[in-house]
Order: structure tokens, then C-alpha cells, then sequence
């Protein structure tokens, strides 16, 4: 099958890659087929066979005339009843390990939260690697004399690259205390009142709001009930602001 080893050298923000370590192997291992010729398993071949797999099954099955493939990327995102909208996305879960670009987690001036023992729990909990797409942002062209000169892309790994979540690492920082609470909370007020089309604010920018918050304000007592409600109301003035 073969061995891949974690690719964390920074090249693309908040994402890995993962190399095959005995690049002599490649044409034994069962990945051949989604394996680039540098070694790399790259997360756009996974996707791109995965979306063929889900086109011929939706083909076949009894539910086509209410779910439908969106073709406005590479990802596989299914919408159901023209109503819901539900993205599939293959992963590798890492348990035990923690990505070097987050080593500096947590920061030296958190002397309360996150305790020694939560941030122990939260590493050994790990994070996913998720062949979704991800947007790389473009560099400033530059302008005057030189603006003829074209800069290539030096970075080789794009669209190869696999996005690293921490989205159950973050789930683990919030279920101490009334943290998840909060969260919840938020997240029905964005529900009824900030939901709209083309609405900037998601469940992902809500929760990051809680995380800085928590940084902000790190004793436990600060998140009982009889405070939770200063804690709610600032993050959602925060957002009306914006």
C-alpha cells in the first residue's frame, strides 16, 4: 500500500502534503493512480475519481431527480430538494501528531487558558487532512517597466495539497465550561437574524469569535451563567459593527 510521510513545511497556509516515502515504491502502491510523479498523493486526483464515483452513483440511483452534482468546482457538493446543500469530502484523520506550522499553540501569554492538560488532550486529538479545494491567493502583479515580466508560480503543490482542519481540536477547546454554549447561542442568532443570501457571516467565523474570546477572557468563572450573557452580547455587537 505504501507509507506517506507528513509534509509540513509551511509553502501553503494551513496546508500539508503527504509524500510517499520510498519514491521507488510508487508504481506497487495501491495509491499509484492518485500519486504525482514527485511522490506526492495528491488531493485533486482523490477528488476528481471521487466526483466521477458520485456522478455514476447518483446516475443510478432512485434519488436523481432530487439531488443534483454542482459542477461550480472541484469539490463534491450534492444540492437536495434545490433546498440543501451537503459537501463530501475525503480526509485523513492524524491522532497522536500535530502539525509543525501550529507549534507555537498556545501562546506564552495564556497563562490560564487553555490549562496544561486540555492543550495535552487537544494535541493528542490530532486534526484532518481534507482533499478540498482551497484557494490560493493570488500575489500583486507588479506594475511599471517589469510589469511585462511574468513571475511563475514557484509553488508545485497547489491543487496537490491537503487542507489541514482543526475543526475537532477547536470542538474539544469549546466543550469545557459554558463555551459551547455560547457558541450556540451565536449560531441561532445568526439563524434568525443574519441569514441571508450572500451573508458573510458562517458557523466557521462564529466559532472563531468564541476562541478569541476565550483567549480574551480566560478565567472560568467568566463563562458561569451569570456572566455568559456579557460574553454572547459583545461577540454579536462585534458583528454588527462589521
Amino acid at each position: 500500500m505504501g507509507v506517506f510521510n507528513f509534509v509540513d513545511d509551511g509553502s501553503l497556509q494551513g496546508c500539508a502534503a503527504l509524500k510517499l516515502s520510498d519514491g521507488r515504491k510508487r508504481s506497487m502502491s495501491l495509491w499509484v493512480e492518485f500519486i504525482t510523479a514527485s511522490g506526492y498523493l495528491s488531493a485533486r486526483k482523490i477528488r476528481s475519481r471521487f466526483q466521477t464515483l458520485i456522478t455514476q452513483a447518483l446516475e443510478r440511483s432512485q434519488y436523481r431527480d432530487v439531488c443534483a452534482l454542482l459542477n461550480d468546482n472541484s469539490d463534491v457538493r450534492l444540492r437536495i430538494h434545490h433546498t440543501y446543500t451537503v459537501q463530501i469530502i475525503c480526509s485523513f484523520r492524524c491522532t497522536g501528531i500535530w502539525p509543525r506550522s501550529a507549534n507555537q499553540w498556545p501562546s506564552p501569554i495564556n497563562t490560564e487558558w487553555p490549562n496544561p492538560m486540555i492543550v495535552s488532550e487537544v494535541k493528542n486529538e490530532g486534526f484532518d487532512l481534507l482533499s478540498k479545494e482551497v484557494p490560493v491567493p493570488v500575489p500583486p502583479q507588479n506594475v511599471g517597466p517589469t510589469a511585462n515580466n511574468k513571475q511563475p508560480n514557484t509553488n508545485t503543490m497547489e491543487g496537490d495539497a491537503w487542507a489541514m482542519s482543526m475543526a475537532s481540536a477547536e470542538n474539544l477547546l469549546l466543550s469545557h465550561s459554558n463555551r459551547q454554549k455560547a457558541l450556540s447561542i451565536l449560531k441561532t442568532l445568526r439563524d434568525r437574524h443574519l441569514d441571508y443570501p450572500g451573508s458573510p457571516v458562517t458557523n466557521y467565523i462564529l466559532k472563531t469569535l468564541i476562541l478569541y474570546e476565550c483567549e480574551k477572557h480566560q478565567q472560568e468563572h467568566e463563562w458561569f451563567d451569570i456572566n455568559l450573557g456579557d460574553r454572547v452580547i459583545g461577540k454579536y455587537i462585534q458583528l454588527l459593527n462589521y
